[in-house]
């Protein structure tokens, strides 16, 4: 199956590029300092059974290389499920929204901030550049007339940002978040970006989501939660997360997992380019 192909791909990748084992063969994504954390993420590495890189890298560069990771295994995922979502998508990492059809009044008002230090203080900081986003691109007449005379001239649909004709700016179909691990409350800042995104659009709401590699469940609820700020968290490993979890006897941990995917908080990375496509 192709999208179970390129998750091996994506799991290949991050084990050779990201995730290390130390010298007490703890996984570099597991909290050394918590038995639970270092034993599921110890399950989910013998699960996938790929030899892992032995490089140490900083929290800044490893959340840079997931990004990087995910974004190759979204863009790829998603060109093969074309048949089920028309349209042209880009794919970027950390790109202004203001640079979309939904935000780009974003920029006339960061513009008035920066002249003005008082009112900046206390409205704060509009424009954010998500780790990666996707941007559909408008349609040309030619292509929405490709079947049948749908549209002509310029009399009619003159203010949808579907319409070449009418912008040139893509429409931010998705912003995602990657959090390699959740350690501390900075995580919380992609809930604080999908507020943003909600409140200060101008048309559709995007697709709000976030994706880690966290193994540690009570911290994975810690961001999903709740509803209104995000659509649902993706596992980089989610199956591989359960199994690890049922081994452990762990009652507490096991509900917590139960209650996430039940509840539609959390998910496996390979049902987001499927969910990219609703």
């Amino acid at each position: 199956m192709i999208i179970e192909r390129l998750r091996k791909k994506y799991h290949k990748n991050i084990f050779e590029q990201l995730l290390s084992v130390d010298d007490s063969d703890v996984p570099s994504n597991a909290d050394k300092s918590s038995k639970i954390s270092v034993a599921l993420a110890k399950g989910i590495v013998e699960q996938i059974a790929l030899n892992t890189n032995n490089i140490k890298r900083s929290g800044q560069t490893s959340g840079k290389s997931f990004e990087n990771l995910t974004a190759s295994f979204l863009e790829e995922t998603f060109k093969e499920l074309r048949h089920l979502r028309g349209g042209e998508f880009d794919f970027f990492i950390g790109r202004s929204i203001d640079s979309f059809e939904q935000y780009e009044h974003l920029a006339l008002l960061e513009k008035t901030l920066l002249t003005n230090r008082e009112l900046r203080a206390t409205l704060g900081d509009y424009i954010i550049k998500p780790d990666i986003v996707i941007g559909r691109r408008p349609v040309a007449d030619s292509e929405i007339n490709k079947n049948k005379t749908i549209i002509s001239g310029d009399q009619n649909a003159t203010l949808t940002p579907l319409r070449k004709a009418n912008t040139e700016k893509l429409t931010l179909h998705a912003s995602i978040s990657c959090k390699w691990t959740i350690r501390s409350d900075r995580s919380q800042n992609a809930r604080t970006e999908g507020l943003n995104l909600i409140r200060n659009r101008k048309g559709q709401t995007p697709h709000i989501v976030i994706v880690t590699a966290e193994p540690y469940p009570q911290r994975i609820a810690s961001i999903a939660l709740g509803t209104g700020d995000i659509d649902c968290v993706y596992h980089f490993a989610l199956r591989e997360l359960i199994k690890a979890s049922e081994k452990l006897n762990n009652e507490a941990i096991t509900d917590i997992i139960e209650t996430l995917v039940v509840g539609k908080r959390l998910r496996d990375i390979s049902d987001l380019p499927f969910d990219l496509a609703i």
